[in-house]
């Protein structure tokens, strides 16, 4: 089992998946948030039977399922609703991802959170030790976004645009790894970070 515990958070397009790929090759746990998502939404699970009690049976598939496009119909430039929709499923998100780093074999466990900063911060995970922010030019950030999803760049921008401040995820990072293309930078950055990590985490053990 696992006691300390660090958030990895950053924009859209910032590099986070390179960096979680490199802590976990280096045999760290990794929760993460987005694919926990998807699955506190299972058939069965608490946090679909509040969202069908919030939102109608009109965003379930024939099979029960939940239907995600239809749930984004529903939210989608609609606040109250999308702050519904949050308030049920970022609590059951936070307990998974807490129970998987707790149970994690490694030193010390990851919990990839892309929206840290937008969901509350560092008082709605008051159990992580460290935030590890992931950095990019916004520059850097649009042409990635562009190139991976196919879209223009108004698009990007109104993507990146939803999402907090680059200001913002720097305001409550520990530690802030800049991503800006340069693969052995992002490894030598790693590296560090995971001696570092090691070593806090035995000091605490300790």
């Amino acid at each position: 089992m696992s006691h300390y515990f660090i958030g990895l958070t950053g924009g859209i397009a910032s590099g986070k998946s390179a960096l979680e790929k490199a802590f976990a090759a280096r045999g760290i746990t990794v929760a993460d948030a987005d694919l926990l998502a998807r699955a506190v939404v299972e058939p069965g699970e608490p946090a679909l039977t509040a969202v069908v009690a919030q939102f109608g049976d009109g965003v379930l598939q024939a099979d029960g399922r939940l239907d995600r496009a239809a749930l984004r119909v529903r939210v989608f430039n609609d606040d109250d609703a999308r702050r519904a929709l949050e308030a049920i499923l970022h609590p059951a998100i936070r307990t998974r991802l807490q129970a998987i780093c707790i149970a994690a074999p490694s030193p010390y466990a990851i919990a990839m959170v892309p929206l840290l900063a937008e969901g509350g911060g560092r008082s709605a995970y008051p159990w992580l030790h460290r935030i590890l922010v992931v950095d990019a030019p916004a520059e850097v950030q649009r042409a990635r976004l562009m190139q991976r999803d196919g879209i223009d760049a108004a698009l990007a921008d109104r993507m990146m645009a939803a999402q907090a401040t680059r200001a913002e995820r720097l305001a409550i990072a520990d530690d802030i790894v800049v991503n800006d293309g340069d693969l052995d930078r992002l490894v030598r950055a790693a590296d560090a970070l995971h001696a570092r990590y090691l070593a806090l985490a035995a000091a605490t053990a300790a």
